[in-house]
């Protein structure tokens, strides 16, 4: 809850989804596809000119390039980084020594699929567990990416409160990695 009450959040949650109305092209497909009280799921498609090797490369090994960095506990998304392997990290150095662990990796198939579990930005500190994946193939010329992120949990209120404002900065991510493989740059066209 904001300091301005109970109503604040509930405010703020129709203000990001309108906002994701009008600010999205319509070359993204993006919704909330099942959403209660226990949990949500967000579902993402879009298409990006690029070879499937390519735009996977850029998901892994580019993360800090594209990730917007007001959704980073450091503010700078250069601190963040995916390890490819089983287990793998995605991470956050913090100054001071100190890390944030977003997601872990639980599979991987190279231009084909990521799958990584754990909640991210304030889904870490509720009571929630998530699973983002993260499918490519094929389109034409470019690349078809489907990214699916369900998250269970409990929330005083319910979780489907939540659901807007994921699949809000979810499409946010995800249209920046778009932009940073096409023109090189994640910064909305």
């Amino acid at each position: 809850m904001t300091k301005d009450g109970p109503h604040a959040n509930r405010l703020s949650v129709q203000a990001i989804a309108v906002l994701s109305l009008v600010a999205f092209p319509a070359w993204v497909n993006a919704a909330v596809t099942d959403s209660n009280a226990n949990g949500f799921t967000v579902r993402l498609t879009l298409t990006i000119q690029a070879p499937p090797e390519r735009v996977y490369g850029s998901l892994i090994h580019d993360v800090g390039e594209w990730w917007a960095s007001d959704h980073t506990f450091s503010g700078d998304a250069h601190n963040l980084s995916i390890e490819e392997k089983p287990m793998g990290c995605f991470c956050e150095k913090l100054s001071g020594n100190g890390g944030v662990r977003h997601m872990e990796v639980v599979n991987f198939s190279p231009g084909k699929t990521l799958v990584m579990i754990g909640g991210l930005g304030p889904l870490q500190s509720l009571a929630t567990s998530g699973t983002m994946t993260v499918r490519l193939a094929p389109a034409g010329t470019g690349t078809q990416i489907d990214i699916t992120y369900s998250v269970a949990g409990y929330l005083p209120g319910g979780m489907n409160s939540l659901a807007a404002p994921v699949d809000a900065v979810t499409t946010q991510q995800f249209t920046r990695l778009k932009n940073y493989v096409e023109h090189g740059n994640a910064a909305p066209k």
